[in-house]
């Protein structure tokens, strides 16, 4: 029985329930028609080649087949679950993201969408703690939990970096914050990071009475990674934070395996995202990364600020809507707003996202005219004024720190 393009298209197939269906958009090659750029795509992420082959049955039940093409461009595959291997994310996207990104058939072809067969997910952890470390791991109860990053990002030295969030925890904020690029530098060692920074946690929960804590970076090598995450556990912490697309899929993968014994939580940063998603014609969507991380086990991520913060964004209210849904029985991912933030808009963005985020400032917090502390207050007055849906203004006049954030940066998303 031979296998040629033609068999990996066919317009009357309708998927089986143990299917992952994938959507693409789709503009085909030069002199290339919709219908063979789309049997293509199936044919190379599949089991098919550019030469017709010899196979039978049991190796044509795992073609793929494209099945729904539309005149947007958009193009459906079914994929059957026994293509895959189970619970290795790495080798779904080398199939469904894999060398069809670079294939001459299409001229762009960007991953939008993926639905995810229980007969796949089932191998996959999903996250430990989801939206519930708000109440479980912090006291953020039905209000967002409030998140900050040191600034200046990179630079500071331990001592101050530790005193940094101290002020920030004073004034409000339940979680400090390590960003994308501070991992293990000479000016602020990794260990000594989290030995100071969590002495000045304890400090500040004797101080206020509520929980505290640290989303560190544990963002390196595999094994270190580890060995990192352990380190945090043994200093009391209950949060890492990877940078889950550098790092990688596999290496998340391995982190969540180690801290489902230790009961941490992962915060996963997006940094290097936009290098997939930020072209609206080709890439992977925000979409799909933010569904491999949620397979993967994170508990946060970042997802953007519906558009009111300093970074492009994409669906941020509709990917935040399918990380809270209902994914054969995986918990929900808790979405974070972020980059570009301060007291003026956040209730701009939570009116978009609504209670089950966690909300982050950094600039917005330590450029407050009277330092990080007064900043973190009147972040905390504003998350907390919307959640009694009172206005800022009114909440202002009882908070002189957040009506000094007001008069600096009024209402006005940051560029």
């Amino acid at each position: 029985m031979g296998i040629q393009y033609d068999d990996f298209l066919d317009t009357s197939y309708s998927p089986a329930d143990d299917d992952l269906v994938c959507t693409f958009r789709i503009v085909p090659g030069e002199e290339m028609s919709m219908e063979a750029a789309a049997a293509r795509v199936a044919s190379e992420s599949s089991n098919g080649t550019w030469a017709a082959l010899n196979a039978d049955a049991d190796v044509t039940r795992l073609s793929a087949t494209a099945y729904s093409l539309r005149g947007d461009g958009t193009v459906k595959v079914a994929y059957p679950a026994e293509l895959f291997e189970a619970g290795s994310l790495a080798q779904i996207l080398s199939c469904i993201a894999g060398n069809i990104m670079g294939m001459k058939a299409v001229e762009s072809i960007r991953l939008e969408n993926c639905e995810w067969p229980e007969a796949i997910t089932s191998a996959f952890p999903g996250p430990q703690y989801g939206h519930a470390v708000k109440h479980r791991l912090l006291d953020a109860g039905d209000r967002p939990a409030v998140a900050t990053v040191p600034k200046p990002k990179v630079g500071l030295p331990t001592e101050e970096h530790a005193r940094v969030g101290y002020e920030a925890w004073l004034g409000g904020v339940d979680l400090l914050k390590d960003d994308e690029n501070l991992t293990n530098q000479g000016f602020n060692p990794f260990e000594e990071r989290v030995t100071q920074s969590f002495e000045r946690a304890d400090q500040a929960e004797s101080e206020t009475g509520d929980r505290k804590d640290y989303l560190v970076n544990i963002t390196a090598e595999t094994d270190e990674m580890v060995r990192r995450a352990e380190y945090v556990a043994d200093h009391g912490g209950r949060f890492v934070m990877v940078d889950i697309i550098t790092a990688g899929w596999s290496a998340l993968q391995t982190v969540r395996e180690r801290t489902d014994d230790l009961d941490l939580a992962i915060h996963a940063h997006r940094a290097m995202h936009a290098a997939f998603d930020r072209l609206p014609h080709h890439g992977v969507s925000m979409r799909c990364l933010a569904q491999f991380a949620r397979l993967a086990g994170v508990d946060h991520l970042h997802t953007g600020t519906a558009g009111f913060g300093k970074l492009a964004n994409e669906d941020t209210v509709g990917i935040n809507a399918w990380l809270g849904s209902d994914l054969h029985g995986l918990d929900p991912v808790l979405p974070v707003a972020s980059g570009g933030l301060h007291p003026g808009i956040v209730d701009q963005v939570l009116d978009e996202t609504g209670p089950n985020v966690m909300v982050q400032a950094g600039g917005g917090i330590h450029g407050h005219p009277d330092g990080t502390r007064a900043g973190a207050e009147a972040f905390r007055a504003a998350v907390e004024a919307w959640t009694a849906d009172e206005s800022l203004e009114s909440r202002a006049e009882e908070v002189p720190a957040l009506a000094t954030a007001l008069d600096e940066w009024g209402t006005e998303t940051p560029r």
